[in-house]
């Protein structure tokens, strides 16, 4: 199966339905090439070796192992067991003042009454990342909501907290706030920008957009009071670092536009997530909306692979990610740490696998006061490995992707499996272009 994606209009006609699940082969304009699934190994391969391949119905492995591209299992069926927790992140505010429709949080209560974290939980989170961590050891702290600087006090007094433990261990510590900004101030810019936190800001779009997708709970828009909030972070942000994460739906899919439009304010890294599950279905992508986000998505990546090689930085964050991920070879069992080395502690102290499954007892993994339920995490990671999901063990994209969102598979099954292989055939095809007409970037 030889396929080319000529550009972004392409590249649904010339997508196969099937594909040999140990390797996948791809043209650029430098010639053939094979990626082999196991140990995510890219390579540059003769035509010798592509006609072999398309010409045997069966028994490729003997073709492949005779031009030394096979390799004992990177990865072996046997989950994670107690794996140490190294990343937390607290809702310390179960609530929000906007009315996303298509909320996750379902407007930050998670279905449940609004609470904010108090203080014995927060402290108790950060005993519990730091428990285990001795000298040289990193760890994370991310806040969350619902709007976390609806609990600012908390946020600041555990992020000292945390510090001061850490320090006394010799153990790394940092910081992340995911925001939808309204809420931030000059005192949070300076706090941020001394404590180093990498800082996301929930936008979707232009002013029109965003204010018909994240208003405040009384309808009115939100876009004026969040960028004018903001503004101030971009422009002293050093330490810090400001990111625009952008919510795909099927109204706000100029994908291109809204790139651009906010690298030029100075943002730090844009990335886009497809709405793929919300409680009520809202904004929820279609297959059909999926297909036209993967157009999208490849004309940023074009103009992302143009600007690089003019020297530029253009920090489109999934293309950024993806190039990267695929020269460092990264292969995984899961699509993240959830559940493993990252846990998400609610407002009053329970654990879940992550902080989408605040309050859904699928992702339940103990609570602060008992401590990790060992064996429900256990199971979990058990359960979850990719080789044990289906269609996943079948897939050439399995080891890059890990499965997907666990939340969104449980919630709705896996309606992105296409986006994610197109988006990946194309980023292989990106990354051999890059390393050939600019290889210094992989080494920045």
């Amino acid at each position: 199966m030889l396929v080319q994606i000529q550009n972004a209009e392409a590249v649904h006609s010339e997508m196969p339905h099937t594909w040999d699940r140990d390797f996948r082969l791809f043209d650029t304009e430098f010639g053939h090439h094979l990626f082999m699934v196991n140990g995510s190994r890219v390579y540059s391969v003769p035509e010798e070796l592509i006609a072999a391949l398309n010409a045997t119905p069966g028994g490729k492995g003997e073709i492949l192992a005779s031009h030394g591209l096979t390799a004992a299992p990177y990865i072996d069926d046997e989950p994670l067991r107690d794996p140490a927790v190294r990343a937390i992140s607290l809702a310390i505010a179960q609530s929000c003042n906007l009315g996303c429709a298509y909320c996750y949080a379902q407007q930050g209560s998670f279905g449940g009454a609004a609470r904010a974290m108090d203080r014995s939980a927060a402290l108790g989170a950060i005993d519990l990342l730091l428990a285990d961590a001795g000298p040289g050891d990193r760890v994370q702290v991310t806040y969350l909501g619902g709007e976390p600087l609806a609990n600012r006090g908390l946020l600041r007094e555990s992020a000292g907290y945390a510090l001061e433990l850490a320090a006394r261990k010799d153990v790394e510590v940092r910081f992340s706030i995911t925001t939808n900004g309204t809420l931030l101030t000059a005192e949070d810019g300076e706090f941020f920008e001394r404590h180093s936190f990498a800082v996301t800001v929930s936008l979707d779009g232009d002013a029109e957009m965003h204010d018909r997708l994240r208003p405040f709970k009384d309808g009115r828009g939100s876009y004026q009071r969040t960028m004018s909030r903001v503004q101030p972070l971009l422009q002293r942000q050093h330490r810090m670092q400001v990111s625009a994460r952008v919510t795909v739906t099927p109204q706000n899919l100029e994908l291109r536009n809204t790139l651009g439009s906010f690298i030029r304010m100075g943002f730090h890294s844009v990335g886009f997530s497809p709405m793929l599950s919300s409680p009520d279905g809202a904004q929820q992508m279609s297959s059909t909306d999926l297909r036209e986000m993967l157009r999208q998505m490849i004309d940023c990546g074009t103009e992302f692979e143009r600007r690089v090689l003019q020297g530029d930085r253009y920090p489109f964050l999934n293309m950024v990610n993806a190039v990267r991920e695929i020269h460092k070879g990264t292969h995984r069992p899961y699509p993240c740490g959830a559940g493993a080395g990252y846990l998400g502690v609610s407002a009053d102290g329970g654990l879940y696998a992550c902080h989408r499954f605040v309050g859904d007892e699928a992702g339940e993994m103990g609570d602060l006061g008992g401590g990790i339920d060992q064996d429900k995490r256990n199971r979990w990671l058990a359960e979850r490995h990719v080789h044990f999901q289906s269609p996943c063990r079948e897939c050439w994209a399995r080891y890059l992707c890990g499965g997907g969102c666990h939340h969104e598979v449980l919630q709705r099954g896996r309606p992105a499996c296409d986006y994610i292989r197109g988006w990946l055939e194309y980023c292989l095809q990106a990354y051999i272009r890059l390393l050939e007409k600019r290889p210094e970037y992989f080494s920045s």
